[in-house]
């Protein structure tokens, strides 16, 4: 890969990740020594105090990103918030498509379930959770928690529906 597609890699890239400014890029490039186990890092552009991501082309004209420990620790942060506020939307989305009485109370109901299948897993992590099969269990062994629309409407005569 020549320079110039490394070059534009990077810069779309770099637009996508919201880096606009030229002067606000750094590249790096990894060179080689005559000592096998060391490699020498030269400023392409930019400069060493600008934001980052810093990105290096290796040796072998791949293109890396260097982030501070901070800046990951940060990255992970949000993408466990997003997961969690993810599976949260999902879960609300399944109690509502059952109809519940009171949606908070189904809930806590879910979330305890959830804890406790988390506490019996060796791995809190690994427990993987079909949201749908959970509130269909809670339907069935709670169902003064849902509406049953069959009893409701059968307990209507037919006539009085369209009113």
């Amino acid at each position: 890969m020549d320079e110039i597609t490394i070059y534009d890699k990077i810069d779309k890239l770099s637009k996508k990740i919201g880096i606009e400014d030229e002067d606000g890029k750094t590249i790096l490039e990894v060179e080689l020594t005559d000592n096998p186990d060391v490699k020498s890092l030269n400023l392409k552009s930019g400069s060493w105090e600008a934001k980052e991501p810093w990105f290096v082309i290796d040796e072998k004209k791949k293109i890396h990103a260097l982030i501070s420990l901070d800046t990951l620790t940060k990255m992970v942060k949000n993408l466990k918030d997003l997961g969690q506020e993810n599976f949260e939307l999902k879960l609300e989305k399944t109690i509502w498509k059952h109809l519940p009485v009171d949606f908070g109370d189904v809930w806590v109901v879910a979330m305890d379930e959830i804890k406790n299948m988390a506490k019996s897993s060796q791995n809190a992590q690994a427990v993987r959770l079909d949201i749908e099969k959970l509130i269909a269990n809670i339907k069935k062994k709670h169902p003064s928690l849902f509406v049953d629309l069959k009893r409701l409407y059968s307990n209507v005569p037919p006539h009085d529906m369209l009113n």
